[in-house]
């Protein structure tokens, strides 16, 4: 019998962030988390009582080919924390007809998984200290399966997130790692607070980045 998946929506839009930003893709966004952060924006895909359809991997997989999409996200909550994801992502990678992105918040080891055939990018988020969710970061386990195509995300709602941004960049010479990108706590703090520092710290190959998504659309709305 084939593991089924709790998926919380599948919808296609554009990236609103990350190395695709602006970029159709399909949106597979799975239940549960194993944080709460702070400025969590989709806590209604986490909850115990979210709603849900069962589906296969061959099922998820059929429904993106028939979008004609190529870039899919593999998103939540946290996706790596469902059961049986290798098997999910394993199949979504197979003969490299899609091209996958997995959105995971950085406290889940991805060693396993950057060993599948047809790597998936890998967007990790570090949780900074408003989030109340920095100890949760695995960042020193999984940062030898980093590459060049991945993408480490600091979301920051104050000066005291961009400081310890600044100090994990250092620390693991991430800019010259893989992407590295700043992006505001929606309604938290001015982006141009955030280019300020940038300047000031001269983070070079380092982007700033707005969700695209909550500008376009309104910031609460769900499938976009």
């Amino acid at each position: 019998m084939e593991h089924q998946y709790k998926v919380a929506e599948i919808f296609t839009s554009i990236n609103g962030e990350g190395t695709r930003a602006g970029e159709l893709a399909v949106f597979i966004r799975l239940c549960g988390c194993n944080l709460k952060c702070s400025y969590c924006d989709t806590m209604w895909a986490n909850s115990d009582n979210a709603k849900f359809v069962k589906m296969t991997a061959n099922e998820i997989k059929e429904t993106v080919l028939q979008t004609g999409i190529k870039n899919v996200t593999l998103t939540g909550g946290e996706p790596l924390t469902s059961p049986y994801v290798k098997e999910l992502i394993t199949c979504l990678s197979k003969e490299n007809v899609l091209s996958l992105e997995i959105e995971t918040n950085g406290s889940v080891n991805i060693e396993e998984l950057s060993k599948i055939n047809n790597r998936p990018i890998f967007t990790l988020d570090y949780k900074l200290p408003s989030s109340s969710m920095e100890d949760k970061m695995i960042l020193n386990e999984n940062i030898s399966f980093i590459e060049k195509k991945d993408c480490i995300k600091f979301v920051a709602g104050s000066n005291n997130d961009l400081e310890r941004a600044f100090e994990i960049i250092e620390e693991y010479s991430l800019t010259k790692r893989c992407h590295v990108y700043f992006s505001p706590v929606f309604g938290k703090i001015n982006p141009a607070e955030i280019v300020e520092f940038m300047k000031k710290k001269k983070l070079n190959n380092a982007r700033l980045q707005l969700q695209m998504h909550k500008f376009i659309w309104d910031p609460n709305e769900r499938g976009v």
